[in-house]
């Protein structure tokens, strides 16, 4: 009996610190961070368009296309497709979205297309792709907005975030509502 009462207590005490104490705290630190844990926002004229760390389909030719998605940029269903190299389902996807590309990007060749614009990320909701990825799109953005290259060009590689650790990269949410914002 008294080892029961034992196993009562700690069965309560972990009860009130994992499912109390602990939650609460994480809580309370994320109450503290930026947007209080509520994500990092975009706004555009005060309207949140989307979020920073969060990737959104663009599919329109006027826009820059992000990184393909696994789970079709579902948040609540982040995933990876977990197909490896050695799939023939997934190798042939790959190559679809290489046609596509070669399709819509007429002047590219196909060992000039990053991979980051052919596979999906880890999450499937990567917000980012490299700064290749963003450049080689440049030519049809301009063509379909009929803008000035060299002006979208620029405007790529003024939205160019260079980490401490890790690849530069181009936020797609951010450069396609820069992308609005230029005449």
């Amino acid at each position: 009996m008294k080892n029961l009462f034992s196993l009562l207590k700690l069965t309560v005490f972990t009860l009130i610190l994992f499912a109390v104490i602990y939650p609460l705290a994480i809580y309370g630190i994320a109450k503290l961070a930026p947007n209080q844990g509520k994500g990092e926002t975009i706004s555009v004229n005060g309207k949140v368009v989307g979020y920073q760390k969060i990737g959104q389909k663009f599919d329109k030719s006027n826009y820059f296309w992000g990184r393909p998605s696994a789970v079709d940029y579902n948040a609540a269903g982040s995933a990876g497709s977990n197909k490896g190299p050695s799939n023939a389902d997934y190798l042939a996807l790959v190559q679809k979205r290489i046609d596509t590309l070669l399709l819509v990007h007429p002047y590219l060749k196909k060992s000039d297309i990053p991979v980051d614009m052919v596979t999906a990320s880890g999450s499937g909701l990567d917000p980012n792709i490299s700064p290749q990825g963003a450049l080689i799109q440049v030519k049809r953005i301009a063509k379909e907005r009929m803008l000035d290259e060299a002006k979208v060009k620029s405007l790529v590689e003024s939205k160019i975030n260079t980490a401490v650790v890790g690849p530069e990269t181009v936020n797609v949410l951010e450069l396609n509502v820069a992308l609005d914002q230029l005449k």
